[in-house]
């Protein structure tokens, strides 16, 4: 099976900065793309931002310029680096990965169990 365990959220005051890691263990063969996704109190569970094994980065635009997603794949972990913070922003940050458990073998996507995140005002 593969676990993945997010880090690094918390409270912080707009104009902040926070960064989240992500890894995923065991029984990883490959991992393709690492995303991290964020849902707020009501609202649908949203992409955030992803990135490939060979590091092609897609971002969503209500975070560009502000968020940068990162990966280091010989610890299998991925971050988001999250910088001028918004009251907006406040969501659980989940991160999720597609994974290939042996050689030639398809890919799964696991999720993490996600990390809140608060921006005060």
């Amino acid at each position: 099976q593969v676990q993945l365990v997010e880090s690094g959220g918390g409270l912080v005051q707009a104009g902040g900065s926070l960064r989240l890691s992500c890894t995923a263990s065991g029984t990883i063969f490959s991992i393709f793309i690492m995303r991290w996704y964020r849902q707020a109190p009501g609202k649908q569970r949203e992409l955030v931002a992803a990135m490939s094994s060979g590091g092609t980065t897609n971002t969503a635009n209500s975070v560009k310029g502000r968020f940068t997603i990162s990966r280091d794949n010989a610890k299998n972990t991925v971050y988001l680096q999250m910088n001028s913070l918004k009251p907006e922003d406040t969501a659980v940050y989940y991160c999720n990965a597609d994974v290939r458990t042996y050689t030639g073998g398809p890919y799964s996507t696991y999720w993490g169990q996600g990390t809140q995140v608060t921006v005060s005002s």
